[in-house]
């Protein structure tokens, strides 16, 4: 057998196999973690701090619990909008009350997730469709990048509402401060170009830690840490540069922990904001989970009930901390995978990296600008909401793009639980109009039949996200190394969301030793996209 699929050791055997690796891919990936968990801990309005206490805990603990090889646990850009909303609402005032009451609301999630995690509701993000989802992720990321874009530029914007911060864009473009404008701004170019450095020997190096240097040098240069009048208006008193611009942490560990507060737990703004962290969080770990699978090297399996369980501790430990929650994070998974980690200890090294340099180089942070952060959390909002990701999504389907678009307006509009949830209802409304029988949105009919090695999975009537987890379950638990045919032929709607999944299993199946195939294909396409929704036809509906 090959080296690629003799499947590394776990456990202690795995530590005493792989340690060099892991070691030297829980380095590279602390390079990335740091100056993202600080950034990511400011703009959910947390301390600093609580970003590096969830990627500790995430190493250290949930590291040794999930049912992942090699994800790497920790804060996430995507819950930046959820966690800022939850302080905010709960504050009455006083932002650091406002944590605190949002620390017993991650605690209270961990819970949940530990228990979604027992009874198996890890497929539970299947239900969510692919074009909500997206669009999910595409309003969090222009949510992000809003309210960061003034940090950025070194502006004090009015306080207000999402549309009222996006507004405020080109006054803050004419009224930021020139100093940091320039890290800012410097900085996110430095994230849009570095791919393109990336066979190079520089472009070698993580462009997050590229950031934080270049930051640390200009913040020197203007010499943001003694207070004084920005260099090309000095003699008009203007912009006050100053080191609030800097990031403040404690010098004593002791210091980076509070404690929750669980006084506002009969109040309804306080389980909105439970069950809206409780549903992203567990969202985007399954999906981020899921999507490791396919740069893992050795294509490991994930057991998301487990991991799902696994990272529930971990918000729970977190929550009690200070920390914000965590998710399996898939850029920094991706990364694990680059610097070469094997096992899960690299997440273990990951944690244990970063508490030692916090406990060795406090002092180090201190220098940090929060200009830089704000470029790095800037970038991953625009990651999420490029025109690339609109096309991609009008490739599908016009009918996807309506979705997608319909969610994000609604999420900006509302929240993110009223706008997941307006997404949703959209989708079936779209199907009951394209004429899906109302007792089939939410039941299936189905048959497999196995005559020796071939399996026939043949679909009756609509297979719809709404519908599909008793057929996700049942192929599931098809043997390996079967031949299987999935038939269409009596299908009525094929939705994409199934689609997608046919699809990856068909992948992963025949990397075990099996082969799978569609048959069927008479239905109608909304695009010639392969994923395309598939709708009978107009003939076959009349006999």
């Amino acid at each position: 057998m090959s080296k690629l699929f003799t499947l590394p050791k776990q456990g202690i055997e795995g530590l005493k196999q792989n340690w060099q690796s892991d070691l030297q891919a829980g380095f590279f990936v602390f390079l990335i973690a740091l100056p993202l968990s600080l950034g990511i801990a400011i703009g959910s309005g947390f301390p600093p701090s609580a970003g590096i206490i969830t990627a500790v805990v995430g190493g250290l603990l949930v590291s040794r619990l999930n049912g992942s090889y090699i994800v790497i646990n920790g804060p996430a850009g995507g819950l930046i909008v959820v966690m800022l909303a939850a302080v905010e609402s709960l504050s009455d005032g006083d932002m650091l009350s406002g944590y605190r009451y949002t620390l017993a609301a991650v605690m209270i999630t961990g819970v949940l997730q530990v228990i979604m995690g027992r009874y198996k509701l890890g497929s539970l993000s299947a239900f969510f469709p692919a074009p909500v989802v997206h669009g999910m992720l595409a309003a969090m990321g222009i949510s992000i990048m809003a309210r960061q874009v003034h940090v950025m530029l070194g502006a004090f914007p009015e306080p207000g509402s999402l549309f009222h911060s996006i507004a405020q864009v080109p006054n803050s473009l004419l009224n930021s401060t020139p100093e940091i404008a320039t890290i800012g701004l410097i900085s996110f170019g430095i994230l849009l170009l570095w791919p393109l450095l990336k066979q190079s020997k520089i472009g070698k190096l993580p462009a997050p830690l590229v950031v934080l240097l270049f930051g640390m040098a200009m913040a020197q240069f203007f010499g943001i840490e003694h207070d004084h009048y920005h260099f090309w208006q000095a003699d008009l008193h203007e912009h006050l540069i100053s080191p609030p611009f800097l990031v403040e942490i404690p010098t004593d560990l002791s210091e980076y922990f509070f404690l929750p507060d669980f006084s506002k737990i009969m109040t309804f703004e306080f389980w909105v904001a439970t069950i809206t962290i409780c549903m992203v969080a567990s969202l985007e770990s399954l999906l981020s989970a899921t999507a490791a699978e396919k740069v893992d090297p050795y294509r490991r399996p994930t057991d998301l009930d487990r991991d799902l369980s696994a990272v529930g501790v971990g918000n729970t430990l977190s929550g009690l901390l200070g920390g914000l929650p965590m998710i399996a994070e898939f850029v920094r998974s991706s990364a694990n995978v680059e610097g070469g980690a094997k096992t899960g200890w690299a997440n273990f090294f990951h944690g244990l990296i970063l508490l030692l340099f916090i406990a060795l180089f406090p002092h180090f942070i201190h220098n940090i600008p929060h200009a830089s952060l704000a470029a790095l959390l800037v970038f991953v909002g625009y990651r999420r909401a490029t025109p690339q990701v609109f096309r991609d999504v009008l490739a599908i389907g016009k009918d996807q793009l309506f979705l997608f678009v319909v969610t994000i307006l609604a999420v900006l509009a509302t929240n993110l639980l009223v706008g997941v949830f307006f997404g949703v209802f959209v989708k079936l409304v779209l199907h009951l109009s394209r004429g899906v029988w109302l007792n089939n949105l939410f039941k299936i009919h189905f048959t497999i039949t196995e005559q020796g090695e071939h399996v026939t999975v043949k679909i009756i009537g609509s297979a719809l996200f709404s519908n599909f987890l008793p057929l996700k379950k049942a192929v599931d638990n098809i043997a390996p190394g079967k031949k299987i045919t999935f038939d269409f032929s009596n299908g009525y709607l094929i939705d994409h969301s199934i689609l997608i999944y046919i699809n990856e299993f068909s992948a992963n199946y025949q990397r075990h030793g099996g082969s799978c195939q569609k048959v069927g294909h008479a239905l109608e396409t909304y695009s010639d996209h392969d994923l395309a929704v598939r709708l009978m036809t107009e003939d076959d509906r009349k006999q």
